[in-house]
């Protein structure tokens, strides 16, 4: 039961009861609304700064997973980095250098982005700076793989010409050891059998019996295999690319045709003493780029160090030629 309230009426000398005006009721119970909203919301905040909801925990669990993930994919990347520096510097110090290559510069290899800003749609989060620090990073590693891929294709390729050529040079003897007579005359000044006269001689002469098998130095196509060149009688040219050519003379018959593909070691004529020739022999000439040269360098393919002395010891000696 609510108090009733009274005030002394000094004019009817009584007692009245104290009316409350409805406005003023009012102003009180929204004083007191007022008062409870501001203390809940105060409450709440407060509850709230320590007290997370089950939505809000599972954001921050996943946030912080996110930021777990972003760190693994870090390190990650930091090993991929490791390893492709690795390539890389093989690729310069070794495959590039092997095949004659230029290197690949460095600021190249790790060329950022110009232009506009990537990375702008990852400001204004919590870990801005680690996302898009990740994603730069990745970027860039993607590439530095992109280049090292386009390098290992262009060593791929040399490598392919490097293995072409190694196979196209002249390398070995074209008459096996074992089928030689003797090493008659090597490149140099020789006696000339014919005018006794002392002549450069341009090839090596191989002394054999008539039909000895005569072998092709290198992989070629046959371009001769005629008697149409004053004193080299029946003779073959096999040009070989990158410059080189090699001519067998004197042959006694050939084992190929014009336009033939040969490779290192087959079979291509025989020897014989057609020509200007004193006895049956091979005449072996070595041309590079249009100039003969010393047909000497050009046997590591077959012959042992041991053997290689003694044959540039024969080679040396300045005697008579048979062509």
């Amino acid at each position: 039961m609510a108090k009733v309230k009274y005030y002394y009426d000094a004019d009817t000398l009584s007692y009245r009861k104290i009316e409350r005006k409805k406005s003023t009721a009012f102003k009180y119970a929204a004083v007191f609304l007022l008062a409870a909203g501001l203390f809940g919301f105060l409450s709440f905040a407060i509850i709230s700064s320590y007290i997370k909801s089950p939505k809000e925990r599972q954001l921050a669990r996943e946030l912080q997973n996110m930021q777990l993930q972003y760190e693994l994919l870090n390190k990650r990347m930091d090993d991929a980095i490791a390893a492709l520096e690795n390539v890389e510097e093989r690729d310069n110090a070794i495959y590039r250098l092997y095949f004659e290559a230029n290197p690949i510069p460095e600021e190249q290899r790790r060329a950022g982005f110009g232009g506009i800003n990537r990375y702008k749609k990852f400001e204004g989060f919590d870990n801005s700076q680690l996302i898009g620090e990740s994603n730069k990073r990745l970027d860039v590693l993607e590439k530095a793989i992109v280049v090292q891929s386009k390098s290992l294709d262009e060593i791929a390729k040399l490598a392919e010409d490097k293995e072409k050529f190694l196979e196209a040079i002249p390398a070995i003897q074209p008459v096996n050891n074992e089928n030689l007579t003797r090493m008659a005359s090597g490149y140099g000044f020789r006696t000339d059998p014919f005018t006794k006269a002392r002549k450069f001689h341009f090839g090596m002469d191989f002394t054999a019996p008539r039909g000895t098998p005569v072998y092709a130095t290198g992989n070629g196509i046959v371009r001769r295999a005629d008697n149409r060149s004053s004193g080299y009688g029946k003779h073959i040219r096999i040009d070989h690319g990158y410059g080189y050519m090699t001519l067998y003379a004197h042959l006694y018959k050939y084992n190929v045709r014009v336009n033939q593909r040969v490779k290192r070691g087959d079979l291509i004529g025989y020897v014989g003493s057609t020509g200007r020739s004193e006895a049956p022999h091979l005449h072996y000439e070595v041309h590079k780029d249009g100039q003969r040269v010393n047909p000497i360098n050009f046997y590591y393919g077959n012959l042992s160090a041991t053997e290689f002395n003694e044959l540039l010891r024969k080679a040396s000696l300045e005697n008579q030629s048979l062509d």
